[in-house]
C-alpha cells in the first residue's frame, strides 16, 4: 500500500508538469505544443512497440480503429485544450477544474452505468459537487483580484470554455477505454496503452502538419516549423513527452497494482497538487488566501465523493 501511494505520487508530482509547460512557452499556440508533445510521445513509445509485437499483432482493426479513436480524443484533442485554457486564464484555473475529473467521471459513470455497477445516492453526492464549486469560486475570486485593468474578459471566458472541453475529453476517455479493456480481458492493459502511444504518432504528425499550415496561412511572421525559439520548444515537448506522457503513466499504472481501486480516485488529487505546486513555484510566490481555500475545498470534496459507496444493483425478480 506504502509503495503505491508512492507510485502514485510521483505519477502526481510528474503529471503536474503539464500545467506549467505551456507558461514556459507561451508564445507558441496549445495546437502546436499538443501535436509536439504527442510527436515527442511517439517516439518514446517506438521502441516499446517493437519488444511488444507480438502482443500488437493479436488487435484486430477495429481495435486499432478504437485505438485511433482514444487517442485523437484523449490525448491530442484534450492537450490541445488545455494548453489553450492555461495560457487564457492562467494554470491555477484551470489546474482546480481538470481537479474535478474525479468527480466528473464518477457523476457521468452514475448517469450512463450506473444500472450495470450500482448507483450512487445524489442525495450524498451533491454536498460533495457544492463544495467543489465553492473551491472553483475562490480560486477564479483570487484570479480575478490579479487582473490588470487591461483584463481581456472574452480571452478568460474562452479559457473556461476549453478547460471544460478537455475535462469533458478526459471524462469520455477513461469511461470508453474502460469499456474496451472490460470487453477484452485477452489483452494486456500495458499493450493496450502501447497501442495507443503508436497510433499517435502519425496522428500528431499529421496534426503537426496541420497545424503548421495554419500558422504559416494566419501568422506568417510565425518561426516555422519550430517556432521563435527551437531548442527550448524541442526540449519541453520532448520532457513532457518523455515524462509526463511515459513515466507519469507507468508509476500511475505500478500504483494501480498495489492499491485498491477504491482509493486510487482520490489519489488522483496528486496532479492538481502538483500542477498548483509547480504553478507556484515558477511564480516564485505564496498561494493567496482564496486560492488556498479553494484548493482545500476542492480536496475535501473529492475525497468525499470518492468514500461514497455504490448502492447494491436491485436484481428483477
Amino acid at each position: 500500500m506504502f509503495a503505491g501511494i508512492v507510485f502514485a505520487l510521483a505519477a502526481g508530482l510528474m503529471w503536474g508538469l503539464i500545467f506549467v509547460g505551456p507558461l514556459l512557452i507561451p508564445d507558441y499556440p496549445g495546437t502546436l505544443q499538443s501535436a509536439g508533445r504527442y510527436v515527442a510521445f511517439g517516439l518514446v513509445v517506438l521502441p516499446l512497440a517493437w519488444l511488444d509485437r507480438r502482443r500488437l499483432k493479436q488487435l484486430a482493426r477495429k481495435d486499432w480503429l478504437e485505438a485511433l479513436k482514444l487517442s485523437l480524443v484523449g490525448n491530442l484533442l484534450y492537450y490541445a485544450c488545455l494548453a489553450s485554457a492555461i495560457q487564457r486564464t492562467g494554470a491555477p484555473i484551470s489546474t482546480m477544474i481538470i481537479g474535478t475529473l474525479p468527480v466528473v467521471i464518477t457523476v457521468t459513470a452514475n448517469l450512463c452505468y450506473g444500472h450495470l455497477e450500482g448507483r450512487l445516492s445524489w442525495r450524498k453526492l451533491f454536498p460533495a459537487l457544492l463544495i467543489i464549486a465553492a473551491g472553483l469560486g475562490c480560486v477564479n475570486a483570487a484570479e480575478m483580484q490579479m487582473q490588470g485593468p487591461e483584463f481581456d474578459w472574452s480571452r478568460y471566458l474562452t479559457g473556461l470554455l476549453l478547460a471544460i472541453l478537455a475535462v469533458a475529453c478526459w471524462t469520455w476517455y477513461p469511461l470508453r477505454n474502460g469499456i474496451w479493456l472490460r470487453a477484452h480481458p485477452q489483452h494486456k492493459a500495458g499493450s493496450w496503452a502501447t497501442a495507443q502511444g503508436l497510433v499517435t504518432l502519425p496522428l500528431a504528425l499529421v496534426f503537426y502538419l496541420f497545424v503548421c499550415g495554419q500558422l504559416y496561412w494566419q501568422q506568417p511572421e510565425f518561426a516555422l516549423p519550430f517556432g521563435p525559439q527551437p531548442t527550448r520548444f524541442l526540449l519541453i515537448m520532448l520532457a513532457i513527452g518523455l515524462i509526463c506522457s511515459w513515466l507519469g503513466t507507468l508509476c500511475w499504472n505500478a500504483a494501480s497494482q498495489r492499491v485498491p481501486t477504491v482509493i486510487m480516485g482520490p489519489l488522483i488529487v496528486f496532479e492538481t497538487l502538483a500542477g498548483l505546486l509547480w504553478t507556484f513555484l515558477w511564480r516564485q510566490s505564496w498561494p493567496p488566501l482564496l486560492t488556498g481555500i479553494g484548493i482545500g475545498c476542492l480536496i475535501v470534496g473529492v475525497i468525499y465523493a470518492m468514500r461514497i459507496k455504490p448502492q447494491p444493483k436491485v436484481s428483477a425478480l
